[in-house]
Parts: structure tokens; C-alpha cells; sequence
């Protein structure tokens, strides 16, 4: 039995559907679709037609060609190395994975007869009913629950660790929505723990097969995991762009070395393997592994501190964060007889008490879109049937009868919202005993009695508070995004931080479109009743710096259309979000070229979370699919956490990818001025350069933690800016300059003994010319490595990477023992001429300290002077967007200064 994905454009087969594409391979020829080709080959394919091995392939054979056999054998043996170690992450990683996918299970069906029969979960299809024991199981399949009652662990597909109860899917005409019917639909990866109810004197479930593999909730996450949705980060274009920028300096190099070697009368052989040898000079293999060092670092500090990641790339996103959401922060029953009727639940009161128990026999569960939730009951041999619902206020008082909802309402609602309460209403209403078996939510839930208000206290976590003062500071802007009342969500924003006490607050209200009417937006301020209608707003943006919409599921469709744009750059506080609307808001900053954190609890928030840049659940699982970041603090205190490794991670990736550019250029400078004087690099001093200096300086860079304050300005993302292409080209001059006076110093010693003009290439060696560029050129190394190693404000300093400093001051001391006392061994592995004159190799010494001496400074007042820039560049920014969307004068009298509004809007827009 076969199964053709479209989505993959193969045949899986039926049980390994899915995992078996991408972990064993399929291969799909048009008459033989089953084919499954052997796992290890299909690694070994895949990692020997990555452009990086091809690459090296390429440069080994050109190395033994030229009879580089030490560096040529050193790079095989590392390359198979590091081959072996990708096929084993990657079996090791397919392993786990088919682990977590692959789920076999014996279920009970029952047949279109009547009979049960226990069969393998890998028989499964839809339209199978499916038997849910009462001790639970964990589902192999996505199912709708037809009779019974489930209590489901969802927290593997969502974080969130309380159980749910799922119930039967209503009798109705609707067509059948695993998203719309979310609280009657069990998926598959979740575990049961307990089921009841499936019919009257049994216990147990009864539900339908709807989807199996790749089309389940968790097959649609295996799916996500397999072939991650492409992040779209201006570092990783740029990095691309510039290897391509890299590799037409390579050409020019070439089209340089040809004419220069065919000068000297070089075979047309040598000519093009010292031509091609070039290109392995300038477009370094080992730069893709060498970006990545910041983020495994970053990675392994960040599972240290409670959280966890499944998207490693994202790290880097981290640092360019701008606008973070957050959600708000802040048994069975006896053998008693109730009638004919199908008990779910019994409910006893006190012993105190001297009445009845009650069982409920009718639930409809809460839903986000109708933000209220119901019970039927009954009393003792099915009688007194009513119902009772609780909901949010304003939708109960809709469904109650007029003239049981008291006068004071409304007034005693906003009372204790603005308090910070959270509010529930409570309504109720009796029914004829012998319809609660059929009887339908719509009738249920109408013409109800008003009981009261539930009061709650919303306690703020402890930590929010400091969370949020903590991204003011860094000018990041903070959102919350909640389906609570707008009151209670504007009083927690208060408390926590998001709005300061003295600052006013423009609420937004919405009124969907009619049949004769068209859609309009009303505002008023929060301490007054004055209403603007939809011409007042840019007056209203203009004097206050927030808009907190009160925001349900009519409310955001209609702002979609009217002034979406305005209210999305205000906009602090959005209440009564449901799920959908939470992503779409998401998006939607997204297109405002905002990079978006969300953080959430996970429930709710799975599709926010996913859409967001960064998403970050908080949930007690190690690690959740919900989102690419996962915090066992049960607290935002992981934010601010995660946005510092974020921008030290992109820092270092930044510093990686100059360091590696740098050494390619100072090689590439180092073998054209050797090639010009009829010499080059022998294959050790290539083999000590690349591993010994610049591999171990690599690996050890990117150590450095990150700091323990988050700066106002974040981090640059852009490798093909003006400020790294001028600072590359200056330091390339540099160096450029200081190997070439090296070389001219050289040839005016009165000791200088001339190269044998009818030798060339490593032939020459040993020689003068080359040992004076070696000595120059290792210092250079070195130099660079610390030079564009920045600490602050985005790293600690330089002096806190130990092991960093260690290996500096050894591969100092090596160079410089090299250069001044090298011993007999070295000077014939190395193959170095033979200087006495110590104060030649003092002064090579000292033009190396020179070299860093200006190459730091130059670091350091570009940097500084790129940075100020920058800001100004952003501020000028911030203010034509402001004055784009915000040019009318305020409404009565200007509550805040223009300085300090432009001040403080800047961190609301994109950067």
C-alpha cells in the first residue's frame, strides 16, 4: 500500500510515511515507485555532492598536482574527518527523529458490524473508528471524537502542559474542521490519559480517523523539522553575495598570476595549476563552518540557562529583534442514579452543605471565537435540568435576558477591569428535563439569567516588570497580545511596565460593516467618553504615543481595511485576540520590515509563535515544536536572556566572517607578491597558516559570552554595507602595504642575496623574499584576529575569553620565536633562510606591532564613527516615517514635547 505525497512528489510507503523520504530515501522511478534505497548511501550522496566537499575535492587534487602532499593529505584526512562526523549527526539526528515520528501502537476499530478487532495503528485509514481505552493511549493518528469525553496531554504539539478536555463533536450540518473544531478533535502525538463515557453502561471513548501521516498535526510538524520554511535574513544573503564578490577578486588574481608567471617563461602546466591555485586562496572552504562557531556557542549557553533550541539559525535572528509580543504575563464520578441520561460529571458539595450533588450531562468546551463556554445538569433521577455558562462579560450579557442584567453593569465591569481583575460572568437558565439529550448550543446559550461577576486577581509576575524596563532601555518595543478584556490588559501593561503611569492611553474601537453601513473606527481617550471618529486618528497619533485596540474577531478585520497601517505603529496593547488574529498581527508587523519576537505559553499562541522570527514558548517540556525556543522558566525573564546571545551570536558571526575574509586576502596579497618575485609559500608554511594559526584562532573566537547589558542600538546584519566593504579595503591596503615595505626593506640589506631568476615557484625555496612575507604575514594572522574581535557593547570584553588569550599569546610566542631564534628543525621543515642580523628580524617585529597598532585604531574610530552615523541615519528615519503618518497638529493642547516623541518612538519603528 502506497500513499503519493504531492507536497514531495514521491510514494511513501504506508507505515513509514512519515519519515521515510527524507530519512531513508525514496526513490519514486515510474515503475518501480517503492524503491527504498539504503540509508548510509543516500548520506554519503548527499554529503559528497555538497558544494563544500566538490570544492575541496577540487583543491586537494590541484595540491598534489603541485606536490603539496603534507597540506594536501592534512586537508583529505580532516575533510574524511569531518564527513564521518556529518554522517553521524545526521544518522544519530534521523535516528532520534524516526524515533519521535514513527509511532506503533495495537488499537481496537470497530467494524460497520458491530465487531471490534484489534489491529496495527500502521493499518489505520481514514474513516476507521477508533477505540479510546479508559486508561488512554497515545494517538497514532489525528481522530473526532464521537462519543465520550477525553482528558488529552497536548504539550508535545503545543508546550502547554494542562491537560485539555476534548468532548464529542456536535450534531450538525457544518463541515468538519480539524482547526475550527480544535476542542473535539484529537491529534495524533498526543497522549490520552484518560477517556469516558463512550456509551451507557461502559467506559471509554469513540472517535473517527480523519488523517494519518504527513496530513496529522504531528506529521505536518515532522514535516516543519524536515524542511524548515527558509529564514529570510540579510546576513545569510549578503554572506552568499559576498563569496561571489570573493571569487571575481579570485579571477582578477588569476588573470594577474597567468601574466606575471608567463613573464618568466613558466610551462603552461605549472601556469594553470598556480592560476587555479589562487581561486582555493581567496574562496576559503572552511568559511560556512567557521560562521556557525558563534551559534553552536551561543546554543550550548543558552540549554545551560533552561533554553532550548531546534532552529540554531534563528539564533542569529535574535540579534535584530525589534518589536517583541507577549501574551499576558502574568474526577470520576459514583454509581448514583441521575435518570436516563449519560453522566459526564458529578458534582458534590460540601459535606457542610445539605444539598443534592449535581451531574453535568451536556458540555460545550470553550472557544476562542465565541469566548464562553457551557454545562447542562441535572439533579437526582434527572431532574431540575439547567444550564449554567461562563464566559467573557460582555459576550454573556449579549446572551442574557435584558432585564436580568442590572443597570451597573457596565460601570461595575470597567471598575474592576481597570483594577487589573480578571472578569468572568456567570448566567444561567432552567430546561424541560426531556430535551438535554439532543438538545443543540444555540439554544442552550440563549435567553439566560444573569448571575454575577467572577472577580480575579491577576497577579503580575515579579519578574515582568524588570523584563520590560529592561527592553525599554534598549529601545525594543514591547506588545501585549491578549483575549482578555481590554481593561484588565491595559491595567497589567501599567503595572509591568509597558506604559508608564502619566501616559494616556487612545482606545480603538471598531465597528464591522452592515448591510447599509460601512466599516468605521471610533476612538476616545481612556480617562474621558469623547469618541473621534475615523478623520481624528492622525490628530489623536500625533499627541499620544500608544493606541491599546480593544480588538475582537469583527474589530481586526475591520482595521485590516481602515487605517491598519497607523494603529499597527502605535499600537501597544490588542485585547480580546483571538488565536488566528495573534498570527495575523504577527504578519503583519512582519511586512512593516519589523523583526518579531513572540513569546507564549504555547496553548493558544502555536501559530503566533511559528510565524514570529523569534518564538519562544514557555513551557516545562525540554524541547517544544511549537516554536523554534523553548524556556523551562515559566517566566519572560528568558527574554532579554535570548536577545543578548542573539547579538553576540550575529557579532561573532560578523567577526568570523571579516577574520576569514582577512586571511584569504592577506594570503592571496602574500602569493601574488611571491609569485611576482618568481617564488611562493612552501607546503608547510601553507599547512602552519591555515591550521595552526587561523584554525585554532577560529574555533576559539567565538567562546566569548555575551554582555551583560542590552544596548540601545542594535547590532548591523548587512556584510555589503559601505562601513564593512570600506573597512575591509582599508585594512587589505594595510596589510598590502606592510608586506610589501617588508619586502623592500629585505632586498636593501647589504646581506640580500638575489633569488635564481630561472627557478620558480616552491623550486626557489628557501629564499629571503619568502621568509620575510612569512614573518610579516604569520604576525598578520594574529593581529587581524584580535583587531576585529569587538567585545562591547554586544560582547563581554576580550580579556574574559581565557582561552582565547591563551592561545593568542602561544601562537605569539610561536611566531616570534619563529622569527627571532628559530631552530635548525624549523628552518628546514619550514624551509626559512638563514638570517643573522638580528636587527632586521627586531625590525620585522617591530612593523608587525606598527601594523596592529593602526589597524586597531582603525578598527576602533570607524567603528565608533560608523556607529554615530548610524544612529543619526536612524533617527532621520524614524522621524519621516513619524512625520508620513503623524502630520496634523494634536487635537486640544500637545501633551508630549515633538523632541521627546521622536525620542522615544524610534524603537516603534523598523530598524
Amino acid at each position: 500500500r502506497y500513499m503519493w505525497v504531492t507536497k514531495k512528489g514521491a510514494f511513501c510507503v504506508g507505515p513509514l510515511c512519515l519519515y521515510c523520504i527524507y530519512i531513508y530515501g525514496v526513490a519514486v522511478p515510474s515503475e518501480v515507485p517503492h524503491v527504498l534505497t539504503d540509508l548510509l548511501s543516500t548520506l554519503c550522496h548527499l554529503q559528497v555532492l555538497n558544494p563544500f566537499y566538490i570544492f575541496q575535492v577540487f583543491s586537494i587534487i590541484l595540491w598534489m598536482s603541485d606536490r603539496y602532499y603534507y597540506y594536501a593529505a592534512c586537508i583529505l584526512f580532516i575533510s574524511l574527518i569531518s564527513i564521518s562526523i556529518s554522517l553521524y549527526e545526521i544518522r544519530k539526528q534521523s535516528t532520534t527523529l524516526r524515533n519521535m515520528a514513527r509511532l506503533v501502537v495495537t488499537v481496537t476499530v470497530q467494524r460497520d458490524t458491530g465487531e471490534e478487532e484489534n489491529v496495527s495503528s500502521e493499518e489505520l485509514v481514514p474513516g476507521d473508528c477508533l477505540l479510546i481505552p479508559p486508561e488512554g493511549l497515545m494517538l497514532p493518528c489525528d481522530a473526532a471524537l464521537l462519543v465520550g469525553e477525553c482528558m488529552v496531554n497536548e504539550s508535545m504539539l503545543t508546550g502547554e502542559s494542562i491537560p485539555v478536555m476534548k468532548t464529542p463533536l456536535p450534531v450538525g450540518e457544518d463541515t468538519y474542521s480539524p482547526d475550527f473544531h480544535r476542542r473535539h478533535t484529537l491529534f495524533c502525538g498526543t497522549q490520552v490519559i484518560q477517556a469516558k463515557g463512550r456509551r451507557q453502561g461502559s467506559r471509554g471513548g469513540l472517535a473517527v480517523v480523519t488523517r494519518t501521516g504527513f496530513f496529522t498535526a504531528k506529521g505536518s510538524l515532522i514535516n516543519s523539522i524536515l524542511y524548515p520554511q527558509p529564514i529570510s535574513f540579510r546576513f545569510y544573503q549578503d554572506a552568499l553575495k559576498f563569496l561571489l564578490i570573493l571569487g571575481i577578486l579570485a579571477l582578477a588574481g588569476t588573470i594577474y598570476s597567468i601574466v606575471v608567471l608567463s613573464m618568466s617563461k613558466t610551462t603552461w602546466v605549472e601556469l594553470l595549476v598556480r592560476a587555479l591555485d589562487i581561486v582555493t586562496i581567496v574562496v576559503p572552504p572552511a568559511l560556512p563552518a567557521a560562521m556557525t562557531t558563534g551559534t553552536i556557542y551561543a546554543q550550548s549557553r543558552l540549554k545551560k540557562s533552561g533554553v532550548f533550541c531546534i532552529s540554531p539559525p534563528r539564533i542569529n535572528v535574535c540579534g535584530k529583534v525589534s518589536v517583541f509580543c507577549f501574551d499576558k504575563v502574568i474526577g470520576c464520578g459514583e454509581a448514583t442514579d441521575f435518570g436516563n441520561v449519560r453522566v459526564l460529571a458529578v458534582m458534590r458539595p460540601p459535606a457542610s452543605e445539605l444539598h443534592e450533588p449535581v451531574a453535568i450531562v451536556q458540555r460545550f468546551p470553550f472557544s476562542s471565537s465565541l469566548q464562553r463556554m457551557s454545562v447542562v445538569t441535572v439533579g437526582l433521577g434527572g431532574s431540575n435540568a439547567l444550564v449554567f455558562l461562563k464566559g467573557a462579560p460582555e459576550m454573556v450579557a449579549s446572551l442574557c435576558v435584558k432585564d436580568s442584567v442590572p443597570a451597573q453593569f457596565s460601570d461595575t465591569l470597567r471598575h474592576f477591569a481597570s483594577e487589573g481583575f480578571r472578569v468572568l460572568a456567570l448566567a444561567y437558565k432552567p430546561l424541560n428535563e426531556s430535551c438535554v439529550k439532543t438538545i443543540e448550543r444555540g439554544t442552550v446559550e440563549s435567553s439566560l439569567r444573569f448571575l454575577g461577576l467572577l472577580v480575579m486577581k491577576n497577579q503580575v509576575k515579579p519578574e515582568s516588570a524588570g523584563v520590560i524596563g529592561t527592553l525599554k532601555q534598549a529601545h525594543l518595543r514591547t506588545v501585549m497580545v491578549t483575549g482578555d478584556n481590554i481593561l484588565t490588559a491595559v491595567n497589567v501593561a501599567r503595572t509591568c511596565g509597558m506604559m508608564q503611569s502619566e501616559e494616556r492611553v487612545i482606545y480603538v474601537h471598531a465597528t464591522p460593516p452592515g448591510n447599509h453601513s460601512q466599516p468605521t473606527l471610533r476612538f476616545h481617550l481612556g480617562e474621558s467618553s469623547r469618541a473621534a471618529e475615523q478623520d481624528g486618528l492622525t490628530q489623536v497619533s500625533t499627541c499620544y504615543r500608544y493606541f491599546s485596540g480593544f480588538l475582537g474577531s469583527s474589530d481586526f478585520s475591520v482595521l485590516a481595511a481602515l487605517l491598519w497601517l497607523q494603529v499597527l505603529m502605535r499600537g501597544t496593547v490588542y485585547a480580546r485576540m483571538a488565536p488566528e488574529q495573534k498570527t495575523q498581527l504577527v504578519k503583519e508587523l512582519q511586512k512593516l520590515n519589523y523583526r518579531v519576537g513572540m513569546c507564549g505559553d504555547g496553548a493558544n499562541d502555536c501559530g503566533a509563535l511559528r510565524a514570529a522570527d523569534v518564538g519562544v514558548s514557555l513551557s516545562e517540556a525540554e524541547a517544544s515544536v511549537a516554536s523554534p525556543f523553548t524556556s523551562k522558566t515559566n517566566n519572560i525573564s528568558c527574554v532579554p536572556l535570548l536577545i543578548r546571545e542573539g547579538r553576540c551570536a550575529l557579532v561573532t558571526s560578523f567577526s568570523l566572517f571579516k577574520y576569514m575574509a582577512l586571511y584569504s586576502l592577506i594570503q592571496f596579497c602574500s602569493v601574488l607578491i611571491l609569485y611576482t618575485v618568481s617564488t611562493n609559500l612552501s607546503d608547510l608554511q601553507f599547512l602552519f597558516f591555515d591550521l595552526v594559526l587561523v584554525t585554532s584562532l577560529a574555533i576559539v573566537m567565538g567562546r566569548g559570552g555575551p554582555s551583560s547589558e542590552l544596548h540601545p542600538q542594535r547590532p548591523p546584519a548587512s556584510l555589503l554595507s559601505l562601513q564593512v566593504f570600506a573597512s575591509l579595503l582599508l585594512h587589505c591596503l594595510l596589510l598590502v602595504l606592510i608586506q610589501v615595505f617588508a619586502l623592500l626593506i629585505t632586498r636593501t640589506q647589504n646581506w640580500y642575496i638575489p633569488l635564481n631568476t630561472t627557478v620558480s615557484g616552491a623550486g626557489n625555496l628557501p629564499n629571503l623574499e619568502d621568509t620575510s612575507i612569512f614573518a610579516v604575514s604569520g604576525f598578520q594572522y594574529i593581529i587581524m584576529a584580535v583587531v576585529v574581535t569587538k567585545g562591547y557593547p554586544y560582547r563581554k570584553p576580550l580579556y574574559t575569553n581565557v582561552l582565547f588569550v591563551v592561545v593568542l599569546l602561544a601562537l605569539f610566542g610561536v611566531m616570534s620565536w619563529l622569527v627571532l631564534y628559530p631552530g635548525l628543525i624549523m628552518k628546514q621543515l619550514l624551509q626559512l633562510h638563514d638570517i643573522e642580523d638580528m636587527d632586521y628580524k627586531l625590525l620585522l617585529v617591530a612593523l608587525a606591532a606598527l601594523n596592529f597598532f593602526i589597524c586597531y585604531l582603525l578598527e576602533v574610530e570607524y567603528h565608533e564613527h560608523c556607529s554615530t552615523l548610524g544612529c543619526t541615519i536612524q533617527y532621520e528615519e524614524c522621524n519621516l516615517q513619524i512625520s508620513m503618518y503623524s502630520s496634523i497638529a494634536a487635537i486640544t493642547e500637545p501633551l508630549w514635547v515633538q523632541s521627546r516623541l521622536y525620542s522615544l518612538s524610534h524603537p516603534m519603528l523598523p530598524g
